[in-house]
């Protein structure tokens, strides 16, 4: 809803302005006025008291055929951008968790990675060992054969 003032579409106030069951911007009974120029001519609306030496911006149209049915329309207008943010937020859910799957997924893979991993870690430490006792086994068998070629050479 926009808001018209004398300058741009022509509304002035009545002499005697009805009050409103609304409380403007500033914290005053809101008043109901007359569009006196434009193309809105003749049309009523809620306004603040104070209209125009204040800087409360207060405005709502006046339907003199359905009184509720503007703020039925505004009310609609709520709840579609309240169902538009809920479908949004839905979506983002839905976003989410699907890359949670996703990363609960690359997880599980990681510790698939580091269970193989581990199990040859210990087939390596087996084989180190292994390899560990045959070379102390050779060292040993040089040794004696050196004990032995020394035995013999004397």
């Amino acid at each position: 809803m926009s808001r018209h003032n004398s300058s741009s579409s022509g509304s002035s106030s009545c002499l005697r302005p009805i009050q409103s069951s609304y409380v403007c911007s500033c914290g005053g009974v809101a008043v109901v006025r007359t569009v006196k120029a434009g193309p809105n001519i003749g049309r009523r609306f809620h306004g603040c008291p104070l209209w125009p030496h204040t800087s409360c911006n207060f405005f709502k149209w006046v339907d003199d055929n359905n009184q509720f049915g503007r703020e039925i329309n505004d009310l609609r207008f709520e709840v579609l951008a309240k169902d538009t943010t809920i479908a949004e937020m839905e979506y983002e859910k839905q976003l989410m968790e699907e890359k949670i799957k996703a990363l609960q997924l690359k997880k599980e893979n990681l510790e698939e990675d580091v269970k193989q991993l581990k199990v040859e870690r210990s087939e390596n430490h087996m084989e180190l060992m292994k390899m560990a006792r045959i070379e102390k086994y050779l060292t040993k068998a040089l040794l004696f054969s050196w004990v032995v070629i020394a035995f013999l050479l004397f």
